[in-house]
């Protein structure tokens, strides 16, 4: 398997998680402080950063990686909320 085709595999995987995401939260399904919303985000963001890595996009790369750092902070932090 090619470098190209896996890193189109992953942002692909990517883009739909954080769409997924996104939509449950809109129908009430996910909370967006909770646990499987940001770790969908979490998720979608990294490997989207692989891919914005790979092909060399930067700014994208900035974005996905402050998107995905958020979502950890935010389950670490309702984690120590919750001992």
């Amino acid at each position: 398997m090619q470098v190209d085709f896996l890193s189109e595999i992953l942002s692909w995987i990517g883009m739909i998680s954080i769409l997924a995401a996104f939509l449950l939260e809109t129908r009430k399904v996910l909370d967006s402080k909770e646990k499987p919303y940001l770790l969908l985000m979490a998720v979608g963001s990294g490997l989207l950063a692989i891919r914005a890595a790979l092909i060399s996009e930067w700014a994208f790369l900035v974005l996905e990686i402050v998107w995905c750092l958020a979502a950890l902070l935010a389950m670490n932090n309702n984690a120590k909320l919750s001992q």
